[in-house]
């Protein structure tokens, strides 16, 4: 039966990246930290953060109509339970948003480019691919980091949930970025041990998390790019929102590495969406398009996963959803 007519859904979606602009906005501000301790007036946040009182007073009323803060009858401005998301801490989206109202919103602007062309537009908007953009920009790269952790953090304990991954000595988490999904990993199983492997620049940063998290005695980083040799020695391989960034020809040479450096025993554990049939609302359908626009990946559907495995010499044993919508995709090497 067909859906009737709804002008509202087309003009919220027309609007959208009002509302994405103006929590970017507050975000780059810190204003959740600001109101932390009780409600403010504009006058005084914007003395805070050096901006235009009456026209901060107009972002934060637009944002305390979406629930986002709360405006007294004193016209002060205060936390609400979604506005704790922007505090500056472990889990906040607060530097999701900062990435996503300033670069991310540039190369979204050149959405039609990709869909005309099949290229990237963030290399189009920016000169260079997302990856280099960012080794070239330590603070952005920084920002990346903490936005990932706040994205996919959520994800890691309905992860450890959903799969089984007792009885690995070692697993090499390969792309694990600034090493907290491994660390989560590491203290759930306390008899395993762990690798980070990452780029230079990344494991770097790696090391400090690791050591914060008290696993320096369990978790050591490799630094090295998965485009030219995976590390041996793994009873299990993670990898977690990395293939999603690549094209299946780059697919094929990163996981052409893992199959030579994993014994036939070893598992690969690809952690993504996997794309599901029909019309209902995905998340991942939206990110696909983001991995369109920015690193030129994309999402993929479970045929698609099993093809793409099978052409790199690995066979799909199970994909395992988990209570959110990312799933463990399972692999072994073709005997």
């Amino acid at each position: 039966m067909a859906q009737p007519r709804d002008d509202r859904l087309v003009l919220d979606m027309l609007t959208g990246y009002w509302k994405a602009q103006a929590l970017y906005v507050a975000a780059k501000l810190g204003i959740a930290d600001l109101v932390k301790d009780g409600p403010r007036t504009s006058e005084d946040l914007a003395k805070a953060t050096g901006t235009h009182a009456p026209s901060l007073f107009r972002l934060l009323r637009a944002l305390a109509s979406t629930g986002l803060f709360s405006q007294d009858d004193k016209d002060r401005f205060g936390l609400t339970p979604q506005s704790e998301c922007l505090y500056t801490g472990p889990g906040s989206k607060r530097s999701l948003a900062i990435m996503n109202g300033e670069e991310h919103y540039f190369a979204w602007g050149e959405l039609l480019y990709s869909v005309q062309t099949g290229k990237k537009a963030f290399d189009h908007f920016y000169g260079k691919p997302v990856f280099d953009f960012l080794s070239e920009h330590p603070e952005k790269a920084t920002l990346f980091d903490e936005a990932m952790t706040g994205i996919h953090g959520a994800e890691t304990q309905p992860m450890l949930s959903a799969y089984d991954f007792s009885g690995i000595g070692t697993l090499i988490d390969v792309g694990g970025g600034n090493g907290s999904l491994l660390c989560a990993v590491l203290k759930q199983f306390p008899t395993m041990k762990g690798i980070v492997y990452d780029l230079p620049g990344v494991v770097a940063r790696a090391r400090d998390s690791i050591r914060e998290a008290g696993m320096a005695d369990r978790c050591q980083t490799i630094a090295g790019s998965f485009f030219e040799k995976v590390p041996g020695g793994g009873d299990a391989y993670l990898m977690r929102h990395i293939i999603h960034d690549w094209t299946d020809d780059q697919c094929r040479q990163i996981l052409g590495n893992f199959h030579r450096a994993m014994t036939p025993a070893a598992r690969l554990l690809i952690v993504e969406s996997v794309i599901p049939s029909g019309n209902q609302p995905f998340f991942g359908k939206f990110l696909d398009l983001t991995m369109l626009v920015i690193p030129g990946g994309k999402e993929r559907t479970a045929e698609e996963y099993r093809n793409l495995l099978a052409s790199a010499g690995f066979v799909l044993t199970r994909i395992v959803p988990s209570a959110t919508e990312i799933s463990v995709i399972e692999a072994k090497k073709q005997t």
